[in-house]
C-alpha cells in the first residue's frame, strides 16, 4: 500500500494548485491517467476572468455571472470567488505565469480580452494558449517541491470508503484503487485527504472540444461511493469548434468573437441578431442553440465565423495558435471565414460541494470542473472555470490543512481482488459500445432535447450498462474498459437529471417544456446512488 497525507487525482489547474498549497504540510501524491501535462487546463485557449482594471468592478463581474447562470447560481459563492480571484491571479504571476501585456503611453499593462456574456474586458490571457502557459508554470512549481510525487499513466478505478468496508457511522474516504497502465497491476493508495480534480466529461458526446482524457471519471467514482451529484443536465456546448474532416476537436476560442468575429450562414449572411441583442457576443447557450437552429433549418453541416475585417497582423498576433492550426488545414483566417460547429465543451454540474470543495463524504474534496459549487448555475460564463479552480483549490487546501481527520479505528483496507477475471478477448465489444454510447448521447441528449428522446436514451444506456458491468466483473480491468464504465455512468446521470428538470433553463433546453419555471429557480437537481 502507498501511504500519503494528500492524494490528488488529476493534474490540471485545480490539482496542481492544491498540491502546491498542501505540500509544506505533508507528503503529496498526484495520480494522473496520462502524462502530467495532459489535462483540460492545457487546452484552455481563452483565459481567466478576473477584476483587474479600474473600469471593471466586482459588482459587474458578479452581475454578469448571475445573468449567464439563468437564476441557478448561488450568489454568495459567486461573490466570494469573484472577490478572491485577483489575489489568486497575483500568486500565479508570482509563480512565473506571464499574461499578455500591451503598452499604453509608454506603460505596460495587462491586455484584457472580452468574451460572450461579459460587460467589460476582464479576460487575462497568454495570447490564445493561456491554459498551456498556466499548466507550465504550475508544473514547474510542482517539480521544485520534494514533498510531491507524480504518478503518470495511473488510472484511478474506485474510491475506498469506510462504508464500503462495512464500518458504521460517518462515511469517510480512505483511499483509491489505482491501475498502473504500464504494469497492468492494481495498487492501493491510502491518504487522509483525497482531492478529485479529474475535470469534465466531454467524451461522453460524439463531438467535443475536450481531450481524450475527459471521460467523467471523478463524477462516476464519487457517485459510486455515495456522494451527491448535482445539475448534470447542464452540459455546455461550445458554439465554435473547427469543422474539418481532418481536425480533431480543435476549439476556436470565444475570444475570436470577443475581438469582433461575426457568425454567418454559409451564404455569408449574419444571423445572430435574430436571437439576441448582443448578437455574436451572446452567452454560449444562446449562440450554440442559434447555430444548431440555423444548421437544422438549412441542412448545412456548419456555419461560418468571420474575422477577416480585422487587420491580418492583429489576427496573427492575437491568435497565433488558431491561425497556425487553421492554416495547416488550408484555411487562412485573415482572408476567409472559419467553418465551425457546436461541440460538448464544459460540465456545469458535478460532485456537489461547498465553496471549500468539501463533498458529503468526509475526507473527500472536489475542485474544478468535476465539482458543482453553485458558481456556474445553469450556464457557465466564459473563462470563469479557471478562476473557480484557482480560488476553490486555495480554499480546499486551507480547509484540508486545518482539518486533519483522525484515523478510522478497526478498518483495514484490503488489497484489490481480481478473482477469476481473465484477459479481454473481444476488444471490438468495448469499441462498439463506446461509439454507440457517444452517438446516442449526441443524437438524443444534445443541445435541444425532448422527453421522448431522453426516455429512448435512458433505455439504451441501461442496456449498455448491463453489458459493461458483465465485462467489468469477468475481465481484468484496462483503461479502455474503465473509461467506458465511467462514461456510461455519467451518461445515465445526465439523462436522469434532464428528465427531472421539467423546464428549459440555461443549457437544458427541452422542447416539451420550452419556458423556464419560476418554481425551479434556485432548485438543484441532486442525484445519489
Amino acid at each position: 500500500m502507498k501511504q500519503f497525507d494528500y492524494l490528488i487525482l488529476g493534474s490540471g489547474i485545480a490539482g496542481l494548485s492544491f498540491a502546491l498549497k498542501v505540500a509544506p504540510h505533508g507528503r503529496v501524491a498526484i495520480v494522473t491517467k496520462k502524462s502530467r501535462a495532459e489535462s483540460n487546463t492545457n487546452y484552455a485557449q481563452g483565459g481567466i476572468a478576473a477584476v483587474t482594471s479600474k473600469e471593471d468592478s466586482v459588482e459587474a463581474h458578479v452581475r454578469d455571472t448571475l445573468e449567464a447562470g439563468a437564476g441557478l447560481c448561488k450568489e454568495a459563492v459567486v461573490r466570494k470567488i469573484v472577490e478572491e480571484g485577483p489575489a489568486r491571479i497575483a500568486e500565479l504571476i508570482e509563480l512565473g505565469m506571464k499574461f499578455s501585456e500591451r503598452e499604453i503611453n509608454g506603460t505596460k499593462e495587462l491586455d484584457l480580452g472580452r468574451e460572450g456574456g461579459h460587460s467589460q474586458r476582464r479576460i487575462l490571457h497568454a495570447k490564445d494558449v493561456t491554459g498551456r502557459e498556466i499548466e507550465s508554470a504550475l508544473l514547474a512549481g510542482v517539480a521544485a517541491q520534494p514533498n510531491i510525487e507524480v504518478f503518470e499513466n495511473h488510472f484511478a478505478i474506485d474510491l475506498i470508503t469506510s462504508q464500503k468496508l462495512g464500518h458504521a457511522g460517518e462515511n469517510r474516504c480512505l483511499g483509491v484503487y489505482v491501475l498502473d497502465n504500464k504494469s497492468g497491476k492494481v495498487e492501493t493508495f491510502a491518504a487522509k485527504t483525497i482531492l478529485l480534480a479529474t475535470g469534465g466529461c466531454g467524451k461522453v458526446y460524439l463531438y467535443t472540444t475536450n481531450p481524450d482524457i475527459a471521460t467523467g471519471d471523478g463524477v462516476a467514482m464519487a457517485y459510486r461511493a455515495g456522494a451527491a451529484i448535482a445539475n448534470m443536465e447542464f452540459i455546455q456546448f461550445h458554439p465554435t469548434c473547427l469543422y474539418h474532416p481532418r481536425a480533431k476537436t480543435f476549439l476556436i476560442s470565444e475570444a475570436v468573437r470577443g475581438e469582433g468575429g461575426i457568425l454567418k450562414t454559409r451564404q455569408g449572411e449574419e444571423f445572430m441578431d435574430k436571437f439576441h441583442p448582443l448578437k455574436s457576443l451572446a452567452p454560449r447557450d444562446v449562440v450554440a442553440r442559434a447555430i444548431d437552429s440555423e444548421m437544422k433549418k438549412s441542412g448545412a453541416d456548419f456555419v461560418l465565423l468571420d474575422i477577416t475585417h480585422k487587420p491580418a497582423q492583429f489576427i496573427i498576433e492575437r491568435f497565433p495558435n488558431i491561425y497556425k492550426t487553421c492554416l495547416q488545414f488550408g484555411i487562412d483566417i485573415t482572408k476567409e471565414p472559419i467553418p465551425v460547429v457546436p461541440a460538448a465543451h464544459y460540465q456545469c454540474g458535478g460532485v456537489l460541494t461547498n465553496i471549500d470543495g468539501e463533498t458529503e463524504i468526509a475526507g473527500l474534496y472536489a475542485v474544478g470542473e468535476v465539482s458543482c459549487t453553485g458558481l456556474h448555475g445553469a450556464n457557465r460564463l466564459a473563462s470563469n472555470s479557471l478562476l473557480e479552480a484557482l480560488v476553490c483549490a486555495d480554499r480546499a487546501a486551507h480547509k484540508a490543512i486545518a482539518h486533519k481527520p483522525s484515523p478510522v479505528d478497526g478498518v483495514k483496507i484490503p488489497p484489490w481482488q481480481s478473482g477469476k477475471a481473465h484477459n479481454l478477448d473481444e476488444l471490438v465489444v468495448i469499441s462498439h459500445n463506446w461509439d454507440e454510447l457517444r452517438r446516442l448521447m449526441w443524437d438524443y441528449v444534445g443541445i435541444v432535447r425532448t422527453n421522448k428522446r431522453l426516455q429512448r436514451a435512458k433505455k439504451r444506456v441501461a442496456n449498455l450498462q448491463e453489458e459493461i458491468q458483465e465485462y467489468y466483473w469477468d475481465f481484468i480491468v484496462t483503461a479502455d474498459l474503465l473509461e467506458l464504465r465511467n462514461i456510461a455512468t455519467v451518461a445515465q446521470l445526465i439523462i436522469e437529471s434532464a428528465l427531472q428538470r421539467t423546464e428549459s433553463r440555461g443549457l437544458n433546453y427541452n422542447l416539451d417544456f420550452p419556458n423556464s419555471d419560476p418554481a425551479c429557480a434556485q432548485r438543484d437537481t441532486v442525484l445519489r446512488k
